[in-house]
């Protein structure tokens, strides 16, 4: 079978398929009478599964505690509670009305695409979690303790499936469903789990099987021989070897600095990225911190969070994203805006701090401080901007909190094509290539249907990518890349071919890119770009720019 690879190395176990597990059936219609008692019912067992989320994502850390905690505002939106109420209310049994409710808001979040439309399987997730505590029922859940480890096969997994599982009892998982930047694939890569989605026909596979899985190039193999799994032991044993021999800061063979540096989503992910040698952070996605509470984190409580990554990298380098929230991630203490018909174009990102600058402030604020007490390289971030106007605007209300290196994130394809005229007011650009390529290619970067449309080796992608690092050269500027794609060692190379001076990722993806990069010249990184931009599929492109970059061969990449 075939998929998308997304998480690298190769996994060996009996399947485990969670689509035999029996779902939770659906409930019945009426209650007895009593509307405040069958109304108590739902509002416990909605509190339950938040609290339940909300405990697992406080034992897992990392990214699995951010998207939980997301998850976690899911059962206790208030408008989902009106719902309930109002069904309960005519007379619906409790288990039907979160049913009902959930099913109105499952809806509008599919048609809406983007982030929400992304965000259907956890919905579902949540309300099936609290039709099963309403009914006392068992909820189906995936295997955590001893014994051999399994290769995780389902159509599509939740975060609250995966958040407390660990390489000692899982050996990869496999999804029908799924894309490259899915929950799946996130929470693959900061686990170190080989990882393949969008896999067809993978729930076909009986429970027990043993299945050997490369996450590298997205083969899943049921049964395979004996030959098969030592030739694929073998292939994952070098690469591992030549990994752990490349060290250092990043740079090409001919001696170019390329800094590699790491994405996190709080204090919680800066071990990992010290383990595997990040030079600074990329990417620090404060939304984390503003998620799931009734009120604004305080400036003291931010400071903090700021200044205990700041101090992980004593004269480093990290760069922090200001809150990127609004329509699509609400927050739970700032006024409900005007509906929108599609958030993921809506009020968002630097739109939001327009909006509210109070929170603004705050953060800004707070940032200011925590550089003050700190030997770290504080530097700022805006995301979703997409004119001059707004990257002016950014930056002095940055460089009047005291913070004089501000730049701004390249996710709208606009913001690509002006980049010289952003760079003019920003220190420095840094794209975000997940969204920037579901915005180019008008994909859902969550919807497995698509996925070879949320391909970044897209070469309409990699045009836009050249124009942003373009237009910042023009203007003296610094132009990362802190999208997945920085991931992917091949494209890592074509990135740096493009003029992108750094590359920031998931920590667990630094080893390999560094040994990419350490194994080709500059020139053969631009070689390798030009020949990608020529092709006219992603396909093409990336088999045209390996044809550059021998040295993965090397790597078994």
């Amino acid at each position: 079978m075939a998929g998308v690879g997304v998480s690298p190395g190769v996994g060996l176990g009996p399947a485990y398929v969670l689509a035999y597990e029996a779902p939770v059936p659906e409930p019945g219609s009426r209650h007895d009478g009593d509307a405040a008692a069958e109304l108590a019912r739902a509002v416990r067992a909605l509190e339950r599964v938040a609290a339940d989320l909300e405990e697992r994502g406080a034992r897992a850390g990392g990214e699995a505690a951010g998207i939980l905690e997301a998850q976690a505002m899911m059962a206790r939106d208030p408008g989902l509670a009106d719902g309930v109420a109002e069904l309960v209310g005519a007379g619906t049994s409790a288990a039907r009305a979160v049913h009902e409710t959930f099913g109105r808001y499952r809806e509008v979040l599919a048609a809406s695409g983007g982030y929400l439309g992304a965000r259907v399987a956890d919905l579902d997730d949540v309300r099936d979690r609290a039709v099963a505590v309403i009914e006392d029922r068992p909820f189906p859940e995936v295997p955590t303790g001893d014994g051999e480890p399994y290769v995780l096969v389902a159509r599509d997994l939740a975060p609250a499936d995966t958040a407390l599982l660990s390489r000692d009892v899982v050996a990869a998982f496999v999804t029908e469903q799924g894309g490259p930047t899915s929950h799946t694939a996130i929470l693959a890569r900061a686990m170190g789990v080989p990882a393949v989605v969008a896999c067809p026909g993978a729930t076909s596979i009986l429970p027990g099987t043993e299945v050997l899985v490369d996450g590298t190039s997205g083969l899943v193999r049921p049964a395979p021989s004996g030959e098969d799994v030592l030739a694929a032991r073998d292939a994952d044993a070098a690469r591992q070897a030549v990994l752990a021999a490349a060290s250092g800061p990043g740079t090409t063979a001919d001696g170019h600095a390329v800094p590699l540096l790491a994405n996190i989503g709080g204090p919680r992910d800066v071990a990992a990225a010290l383990e595997h040698g990040a030079e600074g952070i990329g990417l620090y996605r404060t939304e984390f911190l503003f998620l799931d509470r009734a009120e604004a984190p305080s400036a003291a409580e931010q400071e903090e969070a700021y200044l205990e990554v700041l101090d992980a990298f004593p004269g480093g380098r990290v760069i922090v994203r200001t809150l990127d929230a609004g329509a699509d991630k609400p927050l739970a203490f700032l006024p409900p805006g005007a509906h929108e018909p599609n958030p993921a174009l809506g009020e968002r990102g630097v739109r939001l701090f327009r909006t509210h600058p109070d929170i603004m402030a705050t953060q800004l604020a707070a940032l200011a401080a925590a550089a003050a007490r700190s030997a770290g390289r504080l530097q700022v971030m805006a995301p979703m901007v997409a004119t001059a106007e707004e990257a002016a605007w950014f930056t002095a209300a940055c460089d009047a909190a005291g913070l004089p290196s501000a730049g701004v994130m390249i996710e709208v394809p606009a913001a690509a094509l002006r980049a010289s005229d952003l760079a003019v007011h920003a220190g420095f650009l840094s794209v975000g290539t997940n969204d920037l390529t579901q915005y180019a290619l008008a994909a859902d970067r969550q919807l497995g249907a698509l996925t070879g449309l949320q391909d970044a080796w897209q070469p309409a992608v990699l045009d836009l990518v050249g124009l942003a690092a373009g237009g910042a050269a023009e203007r003296g500027r610094p132009c990362g890349v802190c999208g997945e794609a920085a991931a992917d060692p091949a494209l890592a190379c074509v990135l740096v071919g493009l003029g992108v001076t750094s590359l920031s990722m998931s920590a667990p993806a630094l080893p390999a890119v560094r040994a990419a990069l350490s194994r080709h010249t500059r020139d053969q990184c631009a070689l390798a770009a030009g020949a990608a931009r020529a092709a006219t599929s992603p396909e093409d492109a990336r088999a045209a720019a390996r044809s550059h970059l021998p040295g993965l061969e090397g790597l078994a990449l």
